[in-house]
């Protein structure tokens, strides 16, 4: 059965050379004829040839074993013109070819067709498969025969009411998206980067805040005060701990236990906590708010902006708009 990829054209650079040519091309190692090229070899010419990007080279080993190896005669190909909103399908018509003499060497030709598919006309979930950053990757047999059906009927302006829909559900699904890879980001740092993340975070809303020394802190990893000597109140003393286990009642009855009325207290811990230390807390005397990974990411999507310039490097984040 024929198959569907996409391949993209370097953000719309290699368009005209795609469609003039009739192929598509990828430009990895452009000095080295893949012919005959499996994954070790793929591996080793591109770590030779790109030293510094050794984490990169996994997923560029996966793109170039399926342009040389995977893709078939007779499979369709897609690739995006970003500045009309339209994809361009073709067929697929030969086998891998080095031709040294374009600059993206390694091809494979393509017969385009007349007609282009308008990125409107397209159901909300495929939008979403298609918007992978992938140079390359293959589309499912239902997102294929959608796209192809689009082709060959007559295509109409979509309404405004279903545009807005649309928009909507994917404006939904990259949020959703972006809020669980935030929280993947936090999950990686370590525990020393946890600790100084939390301090950035109390930073960015006001407070001045510093680490603990390790070994005297006596449950306390992180304090701020508005003064930075604690001088003025609030006083925050702030518990994290970074680990896939809940937090049960009694590490929250120790936590609270060297504090006295008038403290603020945080205890964080990215595994959440139990059912019983939630009611801990909510019947302690002392103030004390419980921040379970959830309620951290949402407090850094509002206070980052006001982050240091060392925070922003401990966990790289870019702003940015879609329809309301």
């Amino acid at each position: 059965m024929a198959q569907l990829w996409m391949v993209r054209a370097q953000g719309g650079e290699l368009l005209p050379t795609f469609l003039e040519n009739k192929i598509v091309s990828i430009c990895w190692c452009s000095d080295i004829n893949f012919t005959g090229f499996k994954k070790e070899d793929f591996k080793k010419a591109l770590q030779q040839e790109y030293p510094s990007s050794l984490k990169s080279i996994p997923a560029w080993v996966g793109f170039c074993d399926n342009f040389v190896n995977k893709m078939q005669i007779n499979d369709y190909v897609l690739t995006y013109d970003s500045a009309q909103r339209v994809y361009h399908l073709g067929i697929i018509t030969s086998d891998y070819k080095y031709n040294p003499k374009l600059q993206d060497s390694h091809t494979r030709s393509v017969n385009w067709f007349d007609k282009t598919i308008s990125r409107d006309l397209i159901s909300n979930t495929t939008k979403n498969s298609l918007g992978s950053p992938q140079t390359i990757f293959r589309l499912s047999t239902e997102q294929k025969d959608e796209l192809l059906h689009i082709l060959n009927k007559k295509q109409t302006s979509v309404k405004d009411d279903t545009i807005i829909e649309n928009n909507k559900e994917f404006s939904e699904t990259l949020f959703d998206n972006a809020k669980e890879s935030l929280k993947d980001s936090i999950n990686s740092l370590n525990p020393d980067e946890m600790e100084e993340l939390i301090k950035e975070v109390l930073n960015a809303m006001g407070y001045v805040a510093k680490r603990s020394k390790k070994g005297a802190d006596r449950g306390i990893d992180v304090f701020a005060s508005t003064d930075g000597l604690g001088l003025e109140e609030p006083r925050i003393f702030v518990e994290v701990k970074h680990r896939s286990g809940q937090i049960g009642a009694p590490a929250i009855r120790q936590f609270l236990g060297g504090r006295k009325q008038g403290d603020k207290c945080l205890y964080i811990s990215t595994g959440g906590f139990s059912k019983e230390a939630l009611y801990e807390a909510e019947r302690a005397n002392i103030a004390l708010t419980l921040v379970d990974i959830n309620l951290l990411a949402e407090t850094i999507t509002r206070c980052y902006d006001k982050f240091s310039v060392d925070g922003k490097m401990l966990l790289p984040l870019k702003k940015i708009y879609i329809p309301a």
